[in-house]
């Protein structure tokens, strides 16, 4: 019998990667159809290796030439190590077998720049445009994905991307940047937009401080209702796609679980962790496939 094929380890690699590192991605992807879950867990892989650059790199010129690298690889310009990067080599194969376009890759990466420095995300409006390049870029992918599987065409956006991911993008990623608002704030990165902070008469030195206040939590609560605003448009443009794109969406299942947590009475953003047991999160998206 012949053994695994050094892409096959490859794609297992992507799998084990994603279950230690992000483990709601990993458990949405469980639902997935067969034929498409190692392609996702690919895409998901590549976005969690640039998404943790800045945890891997000590200064911001390496985080640049760790991304640059990655930009190399998808314009085809540093090929010859691909071979010894098992996410890099999934990665490529999922774009070939699917034709998928390699730019929306190339924009996470440029927008994943924002996170190796410390600048605060000053507006509303610039955290959504950084959560359609980075989680509406995945969810938009992964769609690209089961509609390629199943011979469907995607839905045509006049160029803009489609709505479902835009919305369940920033849903995604508002709720997982509210959940880690106490490491991003060890580290001095601020993603609570400025315009929600002054709203309330907070600052981004709120944030870094870690100390919680009225003004602070009434801004985490703007953005959490942001959060859920965008959920609520996401089910509505997922409502009106084909259900065999429907699966690319399950981690928006986790969103509203999460958020409820931060409305609770006694909730400090700085020590009350965001956490749902295992078993209730693979019991929701099994509720939910």
């Amino acid at each position: 019998m012949k053994g695994p094929s050094r892409l096959d380890d490859a794609y297992a690699y992507c799998e084990t990667l994603l279950r230690d590192g992000d483990k709601d991605r990993f458990l949405a992807n469980l639902f997935l159809p067969a034929a498409v879950r190692a392609h996702v867990n690919a895409l998901h892989a590549f976005s969690h290796e640039v998404a943790r650059v800045r945890e891997l790199a000590r200064e911001p010129i390496a985080g640049e030439i760790r991304h640059q690298w990655w930009r190399d690889v998808l314009s085809g310009k540093d090929r010859g190590d691909v071979a010894a990067n098992p996410v890099a080599a999934a990665l490529l194969d999922t774009i070939a077998r699917f034709d998928l376009p390699t730019a929306p890759l190339v924009s996470l990466i440029a927008a994943r720049g924002f996170d190796l420095y410390d600048e605060p995300m000053p507006h509303l409006v610039t955290l959504e445009a950084y959560c359609r390049e980075t989680s509406g870029a995945l969810f938009e992918l992964a769609a690209r994905v089961l509609a390629g599987a199943r011979s469907q065409s995607m839905p045509a956006c006049a160029g803009e991307q489609m709505p479902a991911a835009f919305h369940g993008g920033c849903a995604y990623a508002f709720t997982g940047l509210i959940r880690a608002l106490p490491l991003h704030a060890s580290r001095g990165q601020v993603y609570l937009p400025g315009d929600l902070l002054a709203r309330h008469g907070a600052r981004s030195e709120d944030v870094v401080g870690g100390q919680s206040s009225p003004r602070l939590l009434a801004a985490l609560g703007d953005w959490r209702n942001e959060a859920l605003r965008h959920l609520a448009a996401a089910h509505t443009a997922i409502a009106s796609l084909n259900d065999g794109l429907k699966p690319a969406f399950l981690p928006l299942v986790l969103v509203q679980p999460y958020l409820r947590l931060t409305n609770k009475s006694g909730y400090d953003p700085f020590r009350s962790p965001i956490e749902l047991p295992q078993w209730r999160r693979q019991w929701q998206l099994w509720l939910a496939s």
